[in-house]
């Protein structure tokens, strides 16, 4: 396990990359974005000292669904390869209770997320409306977020 520091807008990895290990901010910030400087980019999370990311690479050997992009000056970013994945969590047990409750916490958004829009089509579709504006924007706002998710691509 090594660990880099990095500068303000440094790439750590784009969407689409292989992944091969995972990461834990020792130090500093770092931003996930999907479509990350695409007109439709979105930023779905910001993490800091303490925070693990890039680990459904290591579990599936998936490519990465999102770029991770450092926000602060500094930041140090303990890498973790697939190799040492399992070492890591006997070494630092904490973290693995850390990694499940931050992969909790996105099921549990994603699925808040997905039963409004379910919510929001049910009412128009008794009521007998037509699909408005507003519905549409709330619709794209789930879809747009969760379609690289949805894709089988994890981060």
């Amino acid at each position: 396990m090594g660990v880099k520091t990095f500068s303000r807008g440094d790439i750590i990895f784009r969407q689409g990359d292989p992944g091969d290990c995972m990461y834990d901010i020792q130090s500093g910030t770092v931003d996930i974005y999907v479509n990350f400087g695409g007109a439709d980019e979105k930023k779905i999370a910001g993490l800091s000292a303490g925070d693990l990311f890039g680990e459904m690479s290591v579990i599936d050997y998936s490519p990465r669904s999102a770029t991770a992009v450092v926000s602060a000056d500094g930041t140090e970013v303990a890498t973790i390869s697939k190799d040492e994945f399992v070492a890591f969590f006997k070494k630092e047990p904490v973290k693995i209770l850390n990694l499940l409750q931050q992969m909790c916490d996105r099921v549990t958004k994603t699925t808040k997320d997905y039963l409004e829009a379910c919510r929001t089509l049910s009412e128009h579709e008794a009521a007998g409306a037509e699909k408005d504006a507003d519905l549409q924007a709330r619709i794209r706002k789930f879809s747009d977020l969760h379609k690289d998710f949805n894709s089988g691509v994890n981060a």
